[in-house]
């Protein structure tokens, strides 16, 4: 995926603080514009996160940032309670999990589970993509999947 200098810019300028590079610039842009794109090699159909140039399975640099479904389960999860930003205390934990997608077997995404108090979950729980603001970002996180929510 190509992405125009100009794009490039927004990008590093609404995402400041964080590592971008060649291989997760299109996964950012994706955040930008509200779609959760893991890369896939375009040969095999093998899902790659941590984003990669090549892919893993068939070693081909055919891979293409590749919109996922937003469906999973719970397969960790653990609780923070320092804040990165000392200017602002947690008053809550953060609860922070790895999400297997449902697109493929050990694919996981880390991110945050929200709308579920921590002590009602259970590993393999069913889970859904939804967005939080933070910090004037909408960044991806996981809440209990609802019925009907294919």
């Amino acid at each position: 995926m190509t992405i125009a200098p100009e794009q490039e810019a927004a990008i590093f300028a609404h995402f400041h603080d964080v590592h971008i590079d060649h291989d997760n610039i299109a996964h950012y842009q994706g955040l930008m514009d509200g779609r959760l794109l893991i890369n896939r090699c375009a040969d095999c159909g093998f899902w790659i996160y941590p984003h990669r140039p090549m892919c893993p399975r068939c070693r081909t640099w055919n891979v293409v940032p590749t919109q996922v479904s937003g469906r999973g389960k719970l397969y960790m999860w653990t609780l923070i309670y320092q804040s990165r930003d000392p200017d602002k205390p947690l008053f809550e934990p953060i609860l922070t999990a790895a999400i297997e997608l449902d697109e493929q077997p050990g694919l996981r995404y880390l991110s945050r589970v929200v709308n579920i108090p921590a002590e009602h979950l259970q590993h393999d729980i069913p889970l859904q993509l939804t967005w939080i603001e933070e910090r004037g970002r909408r960044w991806p996180a996981f809440e209990p999947a609802t019925a009907g929510s294919d």
